[in-house]
């Protein structure tokens, strides 16, 4: 219903970015809730299924030294996390 509503809100040839922390590949949206982490793969797919189309993404955020296996606002990882930056757009 969000990702309708989303679409809805957004005009023709618009854009959406979408930053968030990285889960393990496969996981979906299994881990929200225990590590506030979710697999880019899942948004990309939420996001096409929506009727937006990838329009590019930034490494701006990465670290590839998180396992992803830490909730993000532990302190071994806070502010360290290997995040993702997906760019989305409505067409026109």
């Amino acid at each position: 219903k969000f990702m309708a509503q989303l679409f809805a809100a957004v005009k023709p040839g618009g854009v959406v970015a979408v930053v968030d922390h990285v889960s393990a590949a496969g996981t979906g949206i299994s881990v929200i809730d225990a590590l506030h982490r979710i697999d880019p793969e899942f948004v990309r797919a939420e996001f096409k299924r929506s009727g937006f189309v990838f329009d590019g993404e930034s490494d701006l955020l990465r670290n590839p030294a998180d396992a992803r296996t830490l909730r993000v606002f532990e302190s071994d990882i806070r502010g360290h996390t290997d995040q993702f930056v997906l760019r989305f757009r409505k067409p026109a």
